[in-house]
């Protein structure tokens, strides 16, 4: 059967491909638009407490998001300071600055082709 989709599809509806992407390992979501901003925000911060806060997350759902993410990479991606006046703090590691841009970059190609694949329900 070779009917097109477009004639499938009312002619005035505004359909879209849409998706979203992650990382998984085992059938488990470990790395996606989250845990991307969680990394940049404690990166800004240099807390994991109040980069979860700006995400109106709880520091606990946070933590397990890292922890996640240090399963899966050979070294940590969120080191954490101890100590001091003001308390320690966290930083990111040269490999969530890596997995950040590869994120940000696999999101271009896949928005292009989701925007490819929605031209084709219109041929």
């Amino acid at each position: 059967m070779n009917k097109k989709i477009k004639t499938i599809l009312k002619e005035d509806a505004r359909v879209k491909v849409s998706g979203s992407l992650w990382l998984e390992s085992d059938g488990k979501h470990f790395f996606g638009p989250g845990p991307v901003e969680l990394l940049e925000r404690i990166a800004e911060t240099g807390s994991i407490s109040e980069a979860a806060k700006q995400m109106q997350m709880s520091y606990k759902k946070a933590w397990e998001l890292v922890n996640a993410l240090n399963m899966q990479t050979k070294n940590p991606v969120v080191i954490p300071r101890t100590g001091g006046e003001k308390g320690g703090g966290s930083i990111i590691t040269e490999e969530a600055k890596a997995l950040i841009n590869y994120h940000r970059e696999m999101r271009k190609r896949f928005t292009k082709f989701l925007e490819e694949e929605t031209q084709r329900l219109k041929i």
